[in-house]
Order: C-alpha cells, then structure tokens, then sequence
C-alpha cells in the first residue's frame, strides 16, 4: 500500500466553533445557492458564474448566522439536554 501523506493543522480549541461553523455555512450556502439557480433557472450558460456570484453573497450571510445559531443550540437548548 502506499503512504498517503494527511493534511493537519493545529489550532487551539477555542477557535473550534468559528471553524465549525465556517466549514457548515460554506457547504450548505453552496448546495442551498445550487438549488435555488437551478430550480428558477435551470442550467444554463453562465450558471457557475452565477453560482459563484450566488454563494458569495449566500456566504456573508450564512457564516454568522450560523455561528449565532450554533452558540444559542449549544448553550441554551444543548445544555439542558442530559445525555447518556
């Protein structure tokens, strides 16, 4: 078998939820913008010019949005969650 080399970096854990939710709003501003165009228009020539331009904007929104939600999920709705 080959070695195949894994891509790690190290941050600190406080950062984890700004990471997290990045990641999160990145991905779903993609597959929710790519949904949109093509359910309104199709596609179409240009559709990942527009999808770009889309989840650009998609994007400013998404991230802290979702940071928001994550912090209230976590804190006030999580928190009073007993898990076993």
């Amino acid at each position: 078998m080959t070695d195949i080399q894994t891509f790690k970096i190290r941050t600190r854990q406080r950062y984890y939820r700004l990471i997290f939710t990045g990641l999160m709003a990145m991905m779903m501003s993609l597959i929710i913008s790519a949904a949109l165009i093509i359910v309104k228009t199709g596609i179409h020539e240009g559709f990942f010019m527009t999808l770009l331009q889309s989840w650009g904007l998609a994007f400013v929104f998404a991230w802290p949005s979702a940071y928001v939600c994550a912090y209230f999920v976590q804190e006030h709705v999580l928190s009073r969650i007993e898990f076993y």
